[in-house]
């Protein structure tokens, strides 16, 4: 593997980033008249653009350095500017592994990038001597993969031996058995682990996503990010949400309970030819004529998400509350194929 430094485009490695009001002054205290903000209001001043309170809750719980951690508008901003910083316009090519989360490829494409896709096998796992016989800047895996559930195999190998930025998105994390990577990123320079706020923490509505790497990546991410990227209220959401570490095992428990149980219902029904193996909260069901029943169930107010065009046959259903995935069991037993 090239050195990081190599491996970041040359732009990049020269930008001097913006310098916010925040920057200059870091106190909380005296008469702030230096960012043009209103006097008056609840929610006149610039969030912290660095957002350290927050920041310093997650290097506890992760026992990683805040040097180490970067914060993102969601993880789809992480992923947009992992591209800009490593990925030349119109030379260099990033790798995807279908199916998987689109937005890898959106941003590829927005950003310029040439695509290689090397789809998952049969078994939806990674094809580790295809993906390590390409010549690319960023391997993009998702591990509990979106949106076929399941746990990708050989990750440390494929990250030891790829030449490139290994981007794991790691969504579904909390829902799985397979342990995170984030305490790896100092013994693999190559790899950026992302999670979200938005899974097992449930607040998709706050648009939260974290980056774990070494310093060198975090601190060239963090000069090319927009200066006040997390709203104050969305900060003070995560940093809420990470003090109640008892309700947010709760929830994950009784996720993971359900969704066993919606798995062993739905493998009763005559037209589920699959229900996949998973380690997210949703499942990845296999039926006759997939299509057809996706829509009977939006009629009945039943909202799923059609997987077919990436795995024939099959809709992506997320794990609710009990009381609505019985509603769907209820609703499935009305469908007609």
């Amino acid at each position: 593997m090239e050195t990081i430094t190599n491996l970041i485009r040359k732009n990049i490695l020269s930008l001097t980033p913006y310098s916010s009001a925040r920057d200059e002054y870091k106190s909380n205290q005296g008469i702030f008249l230096d960012a043009n903000e209103n006097p008056y209001g609840n929610l006149n001043r610039y969030p912290d653009p660095y957002q350290w309170r927050l920041k310093q809750l997650l290097s506890s719980q992760q026992k990683v350095g805040i040097q180490n951690i970067l914060i993102g508008n969601g993880s789809d901003e992480i992923i947009d500017l992992v591209q800009r910083v490593f990925g030349e316009p119109g030379q260099d090519q990033i790798i995807i592994c279908p199916p998987t989360y689109g937005m890898y490829e959106v941003y590829a494409n927005i950003n310029n990038l040439k695509i290689v896709s090397i789809p998952l096998t049969e078994n939806f796992q990674l094809n580790t001597e295809a993906i390590l016989a390409q010549n690319a800047k960023i391997l993009y895996l998702c591990s509990p993969n979106n949106p076929t559930g399941n746990a990708l195999e050989n990750l440390e190998y494929i990250i030891e031996n790829f030449k490139g930025i290994v981007f794991l998105d790691e969504a579904y994390i909390d829902f799985s058995e397979q342990p995170s990577l984030v305490s790896k990123i100092q013994q693999y320079p190559n790899l950026i682990v992302s999670q979200t706020f938005s899974k097992a923490r449930g607040l998709a509505a706050a648009r939260t996503g974290i980056a774990y790497a070494n310093e060198t990546i975090i601190s060239v991410l963090q000069k090319v990010k927009p200066p006040y990227n997390i709203s104050q209220l969305n900060q003070e959401a995560a940093v809420k949400a990470l003090a109640d570490e008892t309700q947010f095992q709760n929830t994950v428990k009784v996720l993971k309970s359900e969704r066993e149980k919606l798995k062993n219902a739905l493998q009763q029904l005559d037209f589920v030819t699959r229900v996949y193996p998973s380690d997210a909260n949703f499942l990845l069901v296999g039926m006759e004529n997939a299509t057809a029943i996706y829509e009977q169930l939006i009629e009945q107010q039943i909202i799923t998400r059609n997987r077919s065009s990436v795995v024939p046959n099959t809709i992506r259903i997320t794990i609710g509350t009990p009381q609505e995935n019985q509603q769907l069991l209820y609703a499935l037993q009305l469908v007609t194929i």
